[in-house]
């Protein structure tokens, strides 16, 4: 029997784990099988849940058809199939239908990019997530308003990021959003809509190894946001007393870093799901490796943007990116909101604990049945953010302003 190169990951990765840590390799649930996974991931299309949000389940249940195995690049080449199906649609659309054409990038966007989830570590992946970029920019180049791509400085790389503001007085209030482990820029993108609505505007970020971030996870990282702070100030249209950060999943580590880095610049933070300290600990991440919650390739995707390949590394790496080895648990902030479910086995619901219970007084929204980022029953990222994040970092900012 050949084993693909997913499979061999998973062999050396549970090999690792055995000599490293043996006492908790019981912990560690096997990763799906290819016939579990397709199952898994199905019915997350078919009831329009993350990581599949805005796929048509037949699509899906198409392209997964189309695989049969765990080999990442055969991953890759079924999703970017559907791809360039809608892309090529798009393409005949846009002199005549801007509208459709922008919808058939979006999807063609989906899928490509998805090809690439959840980090893009084979060639195939790597190809899928650049044309998932590019799917992306061929169809803000059609929004209305216009979402548009802006670059940056920082530390003499180039950052790239996307600007959407909304029509009207000027200047206006923008939020900082930060993408997260695997939801990178384009993730907030397609939800910019939500925020030129409610008439503030937004600026669509990757967090520091992932996306198009010129930077891997570090101590310190968190000052390429504060790059981009300095950047919205160089902007006349914006109002740079009235900003703001959103962080998802591990983009709430650097929303809840923010919220103490840049205290005086920001008028809030929303910390969705972020990890704080325990998430950082070698117990915690010994057994969360081995979560359900989460699709495949779990540790591929947080090895690679602390840009380490084994296990030891690993668990070396990450207990100084700790809020509270760093010195900010308990020190003074600007106001945040910190949400997430009792049972994240992903991130762990004490670290949003320890910020609430230390420090500026914080508000919070709790799910007691919530997995990761508060996700349970009723209560999809849509809601939680539309219902939640969105109305709370929306008022923050209107009421400083009044």
């Amino acid at each position: 029997m050949i084993l693909s190169r997913f499979a061999l990951h998973v062999c050396s990765l549970a090999a690792t784990v055995a000599v490293f840590a043996a006492p908790a390799l019981a912990q560690l649930a096997p990763e799906r099988t290819w016939p579990e996974l397709k199952d898994a991931m199905q019915q997350r299309a078919d009831r329009n849940a993350y990581p599949l949000t805005g796929m048509k389940p037949e699509d899906v249940r198409e392209i997964l058809s189309g695989i049969t195995s765990l080999d990442r690049d055969e991953w890759a080449a079924s999703w970017m199939k559907m791809g360039a199906r809608y892309a090529e649609r798009a393409a005949g659309l846009a002199a005549t239908d801007k509208k459709a054409a922008h919808e058939a990038y979006m999807m063609a966007h989906r899928y490509d990019s998805f090809g690439g989830w959840p980090t893009p570590n084979s060639p195939g992946k790597k190809q899928a997530f650049a044309r998932g970029v590019d799917d992306f920019r061929k169809a803000v180049a059609l929004s209305d308003p216009p979402i548009e791509p802006v670059s940056f400085p920082f530390d003499g790389k180039t950052v790239n990021a996307y600007l959407a503001l909304p029509k009207g007085a000027r200047p206006v209030p923008v939020v900082l959003t930060i993408g997260g482990l695997d939801s990178y820029k384009e993730y907030w993108g397609e939800r910019v809509g939500q925020f030129l609505k409610a008439g503030v505007g937004v600026l669509c970020l990757d967090m520091p190894g992932t996306g198009e971030s010129p930077i891997k996870i570090d101590v310190g990282a968190e000052k390429v946001f504060s790059a981009a702070i300095d950047y919205l100030l160089t902007r006349s249209e914006v109002d740079g007393r009235r900003l703001a950060v959103i962080g998802a999943s591990w983009g709430g580590h650097w929303a809840a870093t923010l919220g103490f880095a840049e205290k005086d610049r920001l008028r809030g933070a929303v910390v969705w799901g972020g990890p704080a300290h325990t998430y950082f600990q070698r117990d915690w991440q010994v057994k969360a490796l081995g979560t359900r919650e989460y699709l495949f390739d779990l540790f591929a995707a947080r090895a690679s943007v602390y840009r380490v390949s084994t296990l030891d590394d690993f668990l070396a790496y990450g207990p100084r990116m700790s809020l509270e080895a760093r010195g900010f648990v308990g020190k003074p902030s600007t106001r945040m909101l910190l949400i997430n479910g009792v049972n994240d086995s992903q991130v762990p619901i004490d670290d949003l604990y320890l910020l609430q219970r230390n420090g500026t007084a914080k508000e919070a929204w709790v799910n007691p049945q919530g997995g990761h980022m508060g996700r349970g029953p009723g209560w999809p990222d849509g809601k939680i953010f539309s219902a939640i994040a969105l109305p709370w970092v929306v008022q923050v900012l209107k009421s400083d302003a009044e």
